[in-house]
């Protein structure tokens, strides 16, 4: 089953109490029922596997395969049989190191996809899905779904790459905005019959025209050059960066996309090289913070790691309302961070980079998460920002932003 609805609309919220995350004393006034094979979800967590938006939430040993394993060992399931389940997980989610990989050394794709094996490892009766393939690069993605193909178990799916998942459903449920349900049926009665009314709440429909927003004029004067970049095993080309221009930073997971995007953006230290700004001969990796903020904004990966603020319009300084209410943050402006959606954190992690009014954005997968209506506000932002003369770097998956944004793209092999 495909689970679609606006951003915000409480697929995650579903999914996870589904799992049984949600204890009755702190998941607020409940009403209806919630079960699993009848009983309470909370009474049923064995039988079921959730895969979560942030990866980093569920790895929770230092090598793979002890990650994998971990889940059938507190199930109490011999050690002749784990071993082999692990090995079948990985390879089903086309994960290219052995057991012994360091949890630490993997990309934010290469994560998704060994918190997937975790998952599958379980054999779960109920499997919730939350965006599995947001960090893959698309033949990444296509192993994901293949292997999703070949599980026996009831699959709840909360996907927004729908044209690529349809082969996988029998049965599309769209929440509402404002809660319930506001379709539910096959893909061909609720995608086609309902096919305008779901366009108009946002959801992605297969088929639909996307916006394109290219420049109109030549890239202006640079603003931000990477020299002789390397770390670790991972050596970027040079890279120069104008005014008036969108470039998009793409290539397979595990190839250094978000590295070689830190680097740049002066919050990583480099092994050798260095980013500059011209008329400036000290590397942006040892410029003072404050300093450094003013020239780049960054949205990190992960949105939480860039918060400081305990409200939402705090987080802007409270100064910027025009940007909360483009990106349909306003109602959320006394609320905490942490507590949005997935999706509306990672609009609220591009504002704050947006409001530094910096030269040079550089952004890690800025379309995450996003139904189809933010998607297009985000392009339009970042469209303006760059006509406006600023130079913007978008690591990004999205091969759909990649197109109606980017005058030029950089790809990492």
């Amino acid at each position: 089953m495909l689970l679609l609805g606006p951003s915000g609309a409480g697929k995650s919220t579903l999914l996870a109490a589904l799992a049984g995350l949600h204890e009755p004393e702190t998941a607020g006034e409940p009403e209806g029922s919630l079960v699993v094979d009848g009983r309470p979800a909370r009474e049923l967590r064995s039988r079921t596997g959730l895969l979560l938006q942030d990866p980093d939430t569920q790895l929770v040993m230092a090598r793979a395969g002890d990650d994998v394993a971990f889940g059938l060992e507190n199930a109490g399931l011999p050690e002749h049989l784990i071993w082999p389940r692990v090995d079948e997980a990985l390879a089903a989610v086309g994960f290219g190191y052995g057991r012994q990989r360091s949890t630490a050394a993997l990309s934010g794709g290469e994560k998704q996809r060994l918190a997937l094996a975790g998952v599958l490892a379980r054999r779960p009766g109920l499997l919730l899905l939350d965006e599995p393939t947001a960090n893959l690069d698309p033949a990444g993605a296509d192993l994901v779904r293949q292997a999703l193909a070949r599980v026996d178990a009831t699959v709840l799916l909360v996907e927004h790459r729908v044209a690529e998942a349809l082969p996988l459903i029998d049965r599309v449920v769209v929440l509402a905005a404002g809660g319930g349900v506001a379709a539910d049926g096959s893909p061909d009665e609720v995608l086609r019959r309902h096919a305008d009314e779901l366009a108009a709440a946002g959801i992605w429909v297969p088929g639909r025209p996307i916006p394109t927003r290219h420049a109109t004029t030549s890239p202006g004067q640079q603003v931000l050059a990477g020299d002789d970049l390397s770390y670790r095993h991972i050596r970027p080309p040079d890279v120069s960066l104008h005014r008036g221009e969108a470039v998009a930073l793409t290539g397979a997971n595990g190839t250094g996309k978000t590295t070689t995007a830190m680097l740049l953006a002066g919050l990583r230290r480099p092994d050798s090289g260095g980013a500059f700004v011209p008329g400036n001969d000290k590397p942006l990796h040892r410029w003072r913070a404050h300093d450094l903020a003013r020239t780049v904004g960054t949205v990190f990966q992960e949105p939480e790691h860039q918060f400081l603020r305990s409200t939402v319009a705090d987080e802007l300084g409270g100064t910027h309302g025009d940007l909360l209410e483009r990106l349909h943050l306003t109602r959320y402006a006394a609320a905490n961070p942490f507590t949005l959606s997935g999706g509306e954190k990672r609009r609220l992690s591009v504002a704050t980079a947006l409001a530094s009014g910096a030269d040079v954005l550089v952004l890690d997968e800025p379309t995450f998460g996003q139904d189809a209506r933010t998607w297009a506000e985000l392009l339009a932002l970042l469209a303006d920002l760059r006509d406006e003369g600023a130079a913007v770097l978008a690591v990004t998956h999205d091969e759909a932003f990649a197109s109606a944004l980017a005058d030029r793209r950089l790809v990492l092999t």
